[in-house]
């Protein structure tokens, strides 16, 4: 009997596979790792970064100043400061530009990202500058104002403001497809806007569904998806071409950030709550949860280098408030942390 047993296991394991093999081979897909952590100076709040891939540089916005870090040797190599509250950066490449968002002052800041040297301060005709992002294809920046329900449009060229676009809610993050689309969460409306980037005019407007209060934006071009995050702890996947709601994912708490990875074709929530949740397409075209990876309480925002696939979320620790106050940072914890596959 206990030899006729082994023999059907044997048979089982050739017609099945080994489970266990299955699950080892599962988390090593899956797997992710704390690389680096990497200090920085400053003891305020933080808001975007933004990777500059192929420089392989990581701008960081922290407090009333940017910091430029060095991806690979992970040191700070430059700083632009003077800044009042600083949101979002975007970089312009090909004219060696970078552009800072500041909330306080209702401005964009413009430096030299050779130097990183300030050229020019442009007051903009909004509250609250927030999301921003150069668009290849108009060669225009687009700065989302949030307070004011609209976006100020910068010809990178000239540095000159030559439009303005109006929503119908507060604009969050932006994404860009390259070939005349921007695409922007609609954060009160549980939407997302799509703008002609040449024509400065809102195309289109698409329900999220389920999706509430959406923050980080990502977008797979190849494919033709948009990845929005909501503050409900969802990952609502749209069809980029007819707004279709594709499928949600569940995600961690306290949202704020989105990226996705092309090479590997996998979309992230960067949660506040202290993990980050990693959205893996399969070969039939659905989407799941690959990993929900722990990373540290109030790394809510992130960027992906996408030639390298390290994601990047910065973070710090937090003193106990006082009664009625709130927390503050505590001096010399901040901290971004590297992530990536192992």
């Amino acid at each position: 009997m206990k030899e006729q047993m082994r023999m059907l296991f044997f048979i089982c394991v050739l017609i099945c596979g080994n489970p266990l093999l299955s699950l080892h081979a599962q988390e090593s897909s899956s797997g992710y790792k704390i690389m680096n952590k990497i200090p920085l100076e400053g003891n305020e709040k933080w808001d975007y970064l933004f990777s500059d891939d192929a420089a392989k540089r990581l701008y960081v916005s922290h407090g009333n100043m940017v910091q430029v870090v060095d991806e690979e040797k992970g040191t700070e190599i430059g700083r632009i400061t003077g800044l009042d509250g600083v949101h979002g950066i975007a970089v312009a490449h090909d004219l060696n530009k970078g552009y800072i968002s500041t909330k306080n002052d209702n401005a964009v800041t413009v430096f030299d990202t050779k130097t990183f040297k300030v050229s020019k301060k442009i007051v903009i005709p909004g509250k609250s500058p927030d999301a921003i992002l150069f668009d290849l294809f108009s060669q225009k920046v687009f700065v989302f104002n949030g307070h004011s329900n609209n976006a100020s449009v910068i010809d990178a060229k000239t540095d000159e403001i030559v439009a303005n676009i109006s929503f119908t809610g507060n604009p969050e993050f932006s994404v860009t497809d390259g070939k005349g689309r921007v695409f922007v969460n609609l954060e009160d409306k549980g939407k997302v806007d799509v703008i002609n980037s040449k024509s400065f005019k809102v195309e289109n407007e698409w329900s999220l569904g389920e999706g509430k209060e959406p923050t980080g934006l990502a977008l797979d071009n190849d494919r033709h998806r948009l990845f929005s995050v909501c503050a409900n702890n969802l990952m609502v996947v749209l069809d980029a071409e007819t707004g279709k709601v594709i499928t949600t994912v569940p995600i961690g708490g306290k949202p704020d950030g989105a990226a996705f990875d092309p090479g590997l074709k996998r979309a992230f929530s960067s949660n506040g709550e202290g993990s980050l949740t990693i959205v893996q397409e399969g070969a039939d075209g659905k989407y799941a949860v690959l990993e929900t990876f722990p990373t540290q309480k109030g790394a809510k925002t992130m960027t992906v280098n996408k030639l390298t696939h390290h994601a990047y979320l910065p973070s710090a620790n937090f003193e106990t408030p006082t009664e009625g106050g709130k927390p503050t940072v505590a001096p010399g914890s901040f901290v971004i942390l590297d992530i990536a596959p192992k």
